[in-house]
């Protein structure tokens, strides 16, 4: 299968790198990329993931996750009258314990969870024999969460396979409407018939749903293991992509990290995807909730509360530029190109005030995209200002190119038409592919520093 994948000195320049040659060709670079890492290190410690200080074997890492938004508008509110959720995830990294957190950040009254179960999920709505588990919180089989806040589990053992699926069943008692939840999830979620049947075998299924409500984090026991965040927008949600498939490029860095023939990488680390369709780097969403509060805003929540977080991707900023006024929060005047490298600055400081290096994401082509007055010429114009700020300013730890992975090289502010999903704006499942295989798997080879190591080898 044809990708964009260009050589490892073309997708990602670290900081030390472009630091010692910041004006050179990249013939220049290569040929002094080796003399010039020899004698750098990063500026800080990258984090660990913590074991439990009552139980040093077990250490917590996010194998799936995704971001609440809410409450949305009243036609877009789902309501659920005493029934029961099952719903399916696609874990990353495996475990031998297994906990859940639920939200009900967005709500404004307290959200009853009756029953929780977990279990690895067999066909459709069916759980697999013997795999059921019935899950607590603070010691008791149901909870009332607060208004505002979000509830963890208490673990339970299950033997959780990497790259699988899971069925988690929540049973609301009474009438409950859905003010915390992500509302793209590609994914087939299951709505029971009224009742609690957070236990069954075949759920008896009403509806289905393709939303996670409530459901924010999956993590398992796995010591040694730590996470990658993929803090971004639709593109990092997996829009347009197959639904059930689990073709985001999230999912698919998660198999590349399990199948690698390199045993020198990390291959235990969960991949958490904390993507909102129509999310922004700065502004919160206006009339449109369920696009998110902006990435500045949830920061705290979505990167640094992760189970395990050790790396971040930061994919965000094309629908500040192409929606900054239009549709969500029309007021609002243009975004430019420093009020965007602002923003960044605060995610590389904030990400490295906790030890975290961030890998900033180059914005992908969106000239010609359907949505009306999306694109301009004015934009785009930002969005290579953006782009070239992000190549060059030595600010990222590492440079992802996701741009040069998927643009066509005949119209570069073109999405390459094998890769569009015909919205012109949104990767299809070849182009989710061909970002997985920007990522260079290299960056994930023990710490920071032994990125550097590698990308010195290849400069050689």
């Amino acid at each position: 299968m044809k990708t964009m994948l260009q050589s490892l000195s073309d997708l990602v320049r670290t900081k030390s790198t472009r630091r010692a040659t910041p004006q050179r060709s990249r013939r220049a670079w290569l040929a002094a990329g080796a003399l010039a890492l020899s004698s750098l290190t990063l500026p800080f410690s990258p984090v660990q993931a913590q074991p439990d200080p009552r139980n040093p074997n077990q250490q917590w890492v996010g194998t799936w996750g995704t971001a609440p938004a809410g409450p949305p508008l009243a036609a877009q509110t789902q309501t659920f009258n005493d029934q029961t959720l099952r719903l399916i995830v696609h874990t990353s990294i495996g475990g031998s314990q297994v906990r859940i957190r639920v939200s009900n950040e967005h709500g404004t009254t307290p959200l009853r969870i009756g029953a929780a179960h977990i279990a690895r999920r067999g066909a459709g709505a069916e759980i697999m024999t013997g795999t059921d588990r019935v899950l607590t919180f603070s010691g008791s089989p149901s909870i009332t969460i607060p208004a505002g806040a979000p509830v963890l589990s208490d673990p339970v053992d299950l033997d959780v396979p990497a790259l699988s699926d899971l069925a988690v069943s929540l049973y609301l008692p009474g009438q409950v409407q859905a003010t915390t939840i992500h509302g793209s999830a590609f994914q087939t979620n299951y709505v029971s018939l009224p009742g609690n049947f957070t236990g069954a075998a075949t759920l008896p299924t009403q509806r289905t749903i393709t939303s996670w409500p409530f459901l924010t984090e999956v993590d398992v026991s796995a010591p040694g293991a730590g996470a990658i965040v993929a803090l971004g927008n639709s593109i990092t949600d997996g829009a347009i992509t197959t639904i059930d498939a689990n073709r985001r490029w999230p999912d698919l860095l998660a198999l590349r990290l399990q199948t690698t023939r390199d045993r020198t990488i990390n291959s235990a680390l969960g991949v958490v995807n904390r993507g909102i369709g129509g999310n922004r780097l700065l502004r919160d969403p206006g009339t449109q909730p369920l696009f998110g509060r902006a990435a500045l805003a949830r920061f705290d929540r979505d990167v640094l509360a992760t189970a395990g977080v050790r790396h971040l991707i930061v994919l965000i900023g094309i629908n500040d530029i192409g929606h900054p006024g239009t549709g969500s929060a029309p007021a609002e005047g243009p975004v430019t190109a420093q009020d965007l490298i602002a923003g960044y600055r605060q995610l590389i400081a904030r990400a490295h005030a906790k030890g975290i290096p961030v890998y900033g994401g180059t914005l992908t082509p969106f000239e010609g995209t359907i949505f009306p007055g999306y694109y301009t010429p004015e934009r785009e114009a930002v969005r290579q200002m953006v782009n070239n700020w992000i190549r060059t300013s030595d600010e990222f730890d590492a440079v992802i190119d996701f741009d040069r992975a998927v643009r066509d090289p005949a119209h570069p502010t073109r999405m390459l038409p094998a890769y569009d999903s015909g919205d012109h704006l949104h990767p299809n499942d070849l182009g989710m592919q061909a970002m997985a295989n920007a990522i260079p798997l290299e960056l994930f080879r023990g710490s920071g520093a032994a990125a550097l190591k590698a990308v010195k080898r290849q400069a050689q």
